[in-house]
């Protein structure tokens, strides 16, 4: 079963660069366009926009992709 996530979840993902933190900024339910690429998001598969903690940059990512960062 795939995690639930909201606004303001911080997670982490696997990227190219290794393991990055963020935190959820938006549920994407619909087709869209993140700095020029298509996003095929629908309310049946959405996606989730992150802002990564380290450099602020913004990415879509797949719920199975993402992972919800415990609090200490």
């Amino acid at each position: 079963m795939t995690e639930q996530f909201k606004v303001g979840d911080h997670v982490e993902w696997h990227s190219s660069g290794g393991t990055s933190t963020g935190k959820i900024k938006e549920k994407l339910t619909s087709a869209t366009q993140i700095k020029g690429h298509y996003v095929a998001a629908s309310e049946e598969e959405p996606q989730f926009l992150v802002v990564s903690d380290k450099s602020g940059a913004e990415a879509a990512h797949k719920p199975e992709a993402l992972k919800k960062l415990r609090k200490a």
